[in-house]
C-alpha cells in the first residue's frame, strides 16, 4: 500500500515538475529574477517605431462574423457518445448540440459586446506586441482616500472578462462606513483575447511577467498588489520575484506545490497518520488524501497542457477553424474545473525561487490541486493570509466573486496593517 502511495505521490511530482519547466517557470536560486528584455514583433525592432501611447480600446461588433459562426455551427458533424459516458471522455457530444443550438439560434453577441464594454479598455505596445487591458479607477471616494492598485492576471482557459463579477466589488468601497476602494488593472496574457500573439518563439510566464511589470512602469505605478489564478498565479509570481519592491503583495486563488521531492514524499507518504509532524490541516488531510486519487486527477485533467505545451499548432488548427471544437474544447473545463462531481452529470452540471513579498492565498474546496500551507512555505516566504474556502473552484472570481473580493480586501488590510518592509 505504502509503495503505491509513493509511486503516486513520485508520478504526480515528475508530471508537474516536467510540465512546469517545459512551460516556463522561474528556475534558480537567486533572491530576485533578472528581467532581461525581449522582442516579440514581427521582424527586428529596427523595423518597427518604437509607440509608448496608450491606446482607448473598444471590443467590435461584426454581424459578418456572427454570420460565418453561424454558418459553420449549422453544418458541424458530431460523433455520437459512449451509452451513459456523461463527460467521463471530454465534452458530452449530446449535450454539445444544446449548446450549439443555444450559440446559433439565441445568443445576442451586439448585447455580448455591449456588456464586454462596460468598463475602459486599452491597448498600448510592449516588446514590439500590443498588450490589451482593463483599466477601472474608483469614482465618488473622497479625496483623502487614495486607492490601492491591484493588477489582476487570469489564466487559461480564460481571459479579462473572468473579473467583471469581482471588479465592481473591488473599485468601490463595500459596507457601510467603508472607505478602502481599488484602482483595478486586468490585462490579457499575450495570446488571450484581444492582445496580440508573440510571433517569435521561446514566449513563457517570465515573459508574461516582465511585460505586465512593464505595463505598471507605463501607467505610472511603482507599487502596487498583485492578484492570480492558474497561469495569472504564475505570472504573478514571477512579478513578484522580478519586482518585490514594486510589488506591495501577492495574493493567489491557485498555487503550486513547492519543495522538490525530498521534501515532499515523507510528508505525501506519512502525513495521513501524522499531520502534525508535516504542519498539515484535517481540511489539508481530506483535500489532498488519498494521493492515488490525486494522481487520477492530475492524469485526467493535465493532457491538454502536454498537447499545448509541445504541439500547440496542431490542435491549434481545430480551434482556430471550428467553432463547436473551441466551444467543447474550453467548456470542459469550466465543467471539471469548477466542480469534480460535475463529470457524473449528463450536462457537466515544481520547485522555483521564493517569494519575499507578502503573500495571501484562498483555497478553494473544488481547485483541481490543493496545495497545503505547510507545502507553500519554502517558496512563498511571508504567507500573511491562507483561507479554506467554503466553496468554489478554479475559476473563483467568476464563480465567487464575493468570497474572492471579501478575501482580497482581507488580505490587503492585513498587509497595510503589518507595514511590511518592501
Amino acid at each position: 500500500m505504502a509503495a503505491g502511495v509513493v509511486v503516486a505521490v513520485v508520478l504526480v511530482a515528475l508530471v508537474f515538475i516536467g510540465l512546469w519547466k517545459l512551460l516556463g517557470d522561474a528556475k534558480g536560486d537567486k533572491d530576485f529574477l533578472p528581467e532581461g528584455d525581449g522582442w516579440w514583433g514581427k521582424g527586428e525592432p529596427s523595423q518597427t517605431p518604437a509607440d509608448e501611447t496608450i491606446r482607448p480600446f473598444k471590443v467590435p461588433y461584426s454581424p459578418e462574423t456572427m454570420q460565418d459562426v453561424r454558418r459553420r455551427l449549422a453544418s458541424v458533424r458530431l460523433a455520437e457518445p459512449l451509452e451513459g459516458s456523461r463527460f467521463h471522455y471530454g465534452f458530452n457530444s449530446t449535450y454539445l448540440q444544446r449548446v450549439l443550438k443555444y450559440w446559433a439560434e439565441e445568443f445576442d453577441w451586439e448585447r455580448t459586446v455591449a456588456v464586454l464594454n462596460k468598463y475602459p479598455q486599452y491597448i498600448t505596445n510592449i516588446e514590439g506586441i500590443d498588450v490589451h487591458f482593463v483599466h477601472i479607477r474608483p469614482l465618488g471616494v473622497p479625496e483623502s482616500t487614495k486607492p490601492k492598485v491591484l493588477l489582476m492576471a487570469h489564466g487559461w482557459p480564460g481571459s479579462f472578462y473572468e473579473f467583471y463579477k469581482i471588479m465592481p466589488l473591488l473599485v468601490e468601497p463595500q459596507g457601510p462606513g467603508a472607505t478602502e476602494a481599488f484602482e483595478v488593472i486586468c490585462p490579457s496574457i499575450p495570446g488571450y483575447s484581444f492582445s496580440e500573439a508573440p510571433h517569435k518563439q521561446g514566449f513563457n510566464a517570465l515573459c508574461a511577467a516582465r511585460l505586465f511589470c512593464k505595463l505598471m512602469e507605463r501607467l505610472g505605478h511603482d507599487k502596487y498588489y498583485v492578484q492570480g489564478g492558474d497561469w495569472g498565479s504564475l505570472i504573478g509570481t514571477n512579478m513578484a520575484i522580478m519586482r518585490p519592491w514594486c510589488v506591495k503583495g501577492l495574493h493567489l486563488n491557485f498555487v503550486t506545490v513547492t519543495g522538490g521531492l525530498g521534501r515532499l514524499l515523507p510528508s505525501a507518504v506519512l502525513g495521513p497518520w501524522m499531520p502534525g509532524l508535516f504542519g498539515l490541516t484535517p481540511t489539508d488531510i481530506k483535500r489532498v488524501f488519498p494521493c492515488t486519487q490525486l494522481l487520477k486527477n492530475v492524469l485526467l485533467e493535465s493532457g491538454y497542457m502536454h498537447i499545448q505545451g509541445t504541439k500547440p499548432d496542431t490542435v491549434g488548427v481545430a480551434l482556430s477553424d471550428s467553432p463547436a471544437g473551441l466551444a467543447a474544447y474550453m467548456l470542459e473545463k469550466f465543467s471539471t474545473w469548477t466542480k469534480r462531481e460535475n463529470m457524473d452529470q449528463e450536462d457537466g452540471g515544481l520547485e522555483t525561487m521564493p517569494v519575499w513579498v507578502p503573500t495571501g492565498v484562498a483555497a478553494f474546496p473544488n481547485e483541481l490541486l490543493h496545495a497545503p500551507r505547510a507545502w507553500l512555505a519554502s517558496k512563498y516566504r511571508s504567507i500573511v493570509s491562507y483561507e479554506y474556502m467554503p466553496r468554489g473552484g478554479h475559476f473563483a472570481a467568476f464563480e465567487q466573486p464575493l468570497l474572492l473580493a471579501e478575501d482580497v480586501r482581507s488580505f490587503v488590510k492585513k498587509v497595510e496593517e503589518l507595514a511590511v518592509p518592501l
